[in-house]
């Protein structure tokens, strides 16, 4: 099956991108260096809004220079696009990247919307991460998000982040530490923890094992600990 597919294409001095399931924050800068190879800590704790809505995925970014981009991005259902029935999602990120000291610096601010079908979430995420010339680099991220619909005792979710990564022999050790998934206010905070090392076999192939653990927030719910192991290709 095919996962997505998408066009990126120039319109003067902006970049645009029409896709099928492809995520309406695909031009989107996250101010981020950590590449961990797992689905939960990858997006550096900007989990929602970092709209992700499937269907049809409409984008938009624009390069100032000197470090400054924008982006805006769409995505709606594929039973329907912008009608009251279906669900929709819009987003807006500013990121902003620099030299500082012996190492560069990046920033970033996402604003992303859901709407729903009685009720709209809005979320928004800052991200920085900062860089050494000597290949080790560290990132942060926070995310609070406004529940629409929900009581006052639940209605804010938060996400955070905070991962280091560096160059260690001739491959790239990383460890992170941040929520899994969305944490509604006043609830235990389900968290994880992970580690990877990724090398390279040859000129062509890269592994990655990856230790992680998973603390659960219901009450005598055992927590999860696994191992991963993930293969990359490249012609």
């Amino acid at each position: 099956s095919v996962d997505g597919i998408s066009y990126t294409f120039p319109v003067g001095d902006m970049t645009v991108i029409v896709g099928d399931n492809t995520d309406g924050s695909a031009l989107f800068t996250t101010a981020c260096a950590y590449g961990g190879p797992s689905n939960t800590l990858d997006d550096c704790g900007n989990v929602n809004a970092g709209i992700t809505n499937g269907g049809l995925a409409v984008g938009a970014s624009y390069d100032f220079g000197g470090g400054l981009t924008a982006a805006f991005g769409y995505a709606g259902a594929e039973t329907g696009i912008m009608t009251n029935e279906t669900n929709d999602a819009w987003g807006a990120n500013v990121a902003y990247s620099s030299e500082l000291f012996e190492g560069t610096y990046g920033v970033s601010l996402t604003y992303g919307y859901q709407e729903l079908t009685q009720n709209e979430n809005i979320y928004t995420a800052l991200n920085g991460y900062y860089s050494l010339d000597n290949g080790w680099s560290i990132s942060a991220g926070y995310e609070v998000g406004d529940i629409g619909g929900a009581v006052a005792e639940a209605d804010e979710s938060i996400n955070y982040f905070i991962g280091i990564n560096g160059e260690v022999g001739s491959g790239e050790l990383g460890v992170a530490a941040g929520t899994s998934g969305g944490q509604i206010e006043n609830e235990t905070d389900e968290m994880m923890y992970e580690a990877y090392y990724s090398y390279p076999i040859n000129d062509g192939m890269t592994i990655t094992p990856l230790v992680y653990i998973k603390e659960q927030a219901t009450a005598g719910t055992p927590d999860q600990t696994g191992i991963m192991v993930k293969t990359s290709f490249s012609f």
